[in-house]
């Protein structure tokens, strides 16, 4: 096959094959989850940028922080936040605007005592914010796991920059949603072959002991 230059050929493009870790168990005290974005904007069927398959996702995710919290690992929510001029925009609808109904978190995720909501301004969860001061500094974490929405976008980016400083990054397939099948399989593609990252096909798959 020769090497792919220019526009890629749909009718040619296969999707790559994902090394799947069949289960993984992690130290409570080392191991943050990140749960990003899962806002009624996007999460929600009546939200302004509605991700179709993020519903399904809510069992997987809701059943992982339960894990993380009996356990006593960190939980991070991520929430989308903008102002009603942000340029973002320009490029997207508007959405989750800071304060209104589509910027709430899901009723089904809501965070609890203990757990940190980060507020971020564009798609990766350490840009501009407190996240990795939190993560290696206060707390001392090791693996980040990652859930959420929308999996080429925000979940993406902020697993490229946890694998950039060397957090190992985890991301249960079932806990991630896309726009669509290829954005999906682009995103554990990335984050395994770039950040040498762990994929497991289910949430269940992670326990912490």
């Amino acid at each position: 096959m020769m090497p792919l230059t220019g526009l890629p050929d749909k009718s040619s493009l296969e999707l790559p094959e994902l090394p799947i870790t069949q289960s993984l168990t992690f130290d409570p005290s080392r191991t943050a989850l990140i749960v990003v974005d899962m806002q009624n904007d996007f999460v929600d069927p009546d939200g302004s940028l509605f991700v179709e398959a993020a519903p399904s996702t809510l069992p997987a995710i809701d059943a992982l922080v339960a894990s993380a919290r009996k356990s006593g690992a960190r939980i991070v929510f991520t929430r989308d936040t903008h102002p009603d001029d942000d340029r973002e925009f320009e490029i997207w609808p508007v959405h989750c605007v800071e304060g209104s109904w589509g910027w709430q978190l899901v009723d089904r995720l809501q965070p609890e005592p203990g757990d940190h909501i980060l507020h971020k301004a564009r798609y990766d969860a350490f840009y501009g914010t407190e996240l990795e001061h939190l993560l290696s500094r206060v707390w001392k974490i090791e693996t980040v796991i990652i859930v959420g929405t929308v999996a080429n976008i925000c979940v993406a980016q902020t697993a490229a920059s946890a694998g950039l400083r060397w957090f190992d990054v985890v991301v249960p397939a079932d806990g991630i949603s896309a726009l669509t099948d290829f954005d999906q399989a682009s995103t554990l593609r990335q984050i395994t072959s770039l950040y040498n990252g762990k994929v497991v096909a289910r949430g269940a798959d992670i326990t912490f002991g």
